[in-house]
């Protein structure tokens, strides 16, 4: 039994109705200017007994709605009780469902994990970021469904060891106070050797398809993002799930060397010490690339870690004849097989190839 290829765009042509329902005021302004004449349709519950009312109509039919719950603190008590009860529903349980907290609270956010929420958001809330999300989590959803039709595989989902977690924490902290010097001369060049600032950052995709700000030393010139259609014809890979090219124009002087020496790609530490990342994963990729990636066959790539360096950074780099195809064999193969035992063989290898024959 076979479920087919489909990816985000795919599913969101055929299926056009995507409902949001919306509990809250404070956002209001926000979600209607990001959701509006777009794939959802936005339907606002003011008062928590309205939003049961609403709730408890939910059929068969409305199993693709959203639900994007603002949270305040004194109101939380509340909201937990709803909460609860919709994943006690057969029917509803499976709801996308989406914390948007008016405030900070660590005390929240580890509960909304423990109550099976699909993500949360604080105040101010990205919504363009969030949009985003909510493509793919809808996507996934799909996927999962048609996962669970072939008992022979089962739905995995990843969660951070402790102690890998731990290791994150302890040698991105080392590595950083080492480093600080290093980063002030890197930036003082960087500066000297082009207009625009010193990091360079853009959305990523991880773990489990979640958006995140990624950084980097900037080493092209500033507006490259925008250049990419123009050269796409000189993309090294053959279905442009991926995007490098050799000799990249875009690339300053200084940024040749270091993208090939990879000391662009350490302030990234900051990402794996946040929790963004782990130091061995598969790459968080752009939007526009994970876009390319969310079929049956390469998804399994997300249901790992996000990391700073990996299975194909490690054998495959640099190398011209690295294919896509062999790149996403790496990313899923990692994804079903990490171990403490890997990621260690793997930071061990990853310092000899860091410096790259290729200028790709």
């Amino acid at each position: 039994m076979q479920f087919t290829n489909v990816n985000v765009e795919d599913h969101f042509k055929s299926n056009s109705s995507i409902n949001i329902l919306y509990y809250g005021i404070s956002f209001k302004e926000g979600i209607e200017s990001f959701f509006s004449n777009t794939e959802f349709t936005i339907n606002q519950a003011d008062t928590l007994s309205e939003l049961k009312k609403r709730t408890h109509a939910i059929s068969f039919d409305d199993i693709n709605t959203i639900i994007l719950l603002e949270v305040e603190p004194t109101t939380f008590e509340d909201i937990q009780t709803y909460v609860s009860a919709l994943k006690s529903n057969f029917l509803t349980k499976n709801l996308i469902t989406i914390f948007l907290l008016t405030e900070p609270s660590p005390a929240i956010v580890k509960k909304a994990m423990e109550l099976g929420i699909s993500d949360c958001y604080i105040n101010p809330v990205p919504f363009d970021d969030l949009k985003e999300r909510l493509k793919f989590l809808s996507f996934y959803k799909l996927l999962r469904s048609q996962v669970n039709q072939l008992s022979q595989v089962p739905v995995i989902e990843y969660y951070m060891p402790v102690s890998k977690r731990l290791l994150d924490i302890l040698l991105s902290s080392i590595s950083l106070i080492i480093l600080f010097p290093f980063f002030l001369i890197v930036s003082i060049l960087i500066k000297l050797d082009s207009k625009g600032p010193v990091f360079y950052t853009s959305k990523r995709v991880g773990t489990g398809y979640k958006i995140f700000d990624f950084y980097k030393f900037r080493s092209m010139r500033v507006g490259a993002d925008a250049e990419i259609a123009s050269l796409a014809h000189k993309n090294q890979y053959s279905d442009a799930s991926f995007f490098k090219i050799e000799n990249d124009p875009r690339v300053t002087k200084l940024g040749a060397f270091l993208r090939n020496s990879s000391i662009d790609e350490l302030p990234q530490l900051l990402n794996v010490l946040k929790g963004d990342m782990s130091l061995v994963g598969n790459r968080p990729l752009p939007l526009y690339e994970a876009e390319q990636l969310t079929t049956n066959e390469w998804s399994m790539r997300f249901l790992g870690p996000a990391g700073l360096t990996g299975l194909w950074q490690i054998s495959k780099r640099g190398k011209k004849e690295m294919s896509d195809h062999e790149r996403k064999k790496l990313d899923n193969f990692y994804a079903k097989n990490y171990s403490m035992w890997l990621d260690l063989k793997i930071i061990l290898k990853t310092v000899p190839a860091l410096v790259q024959k290729e200028k790709v």
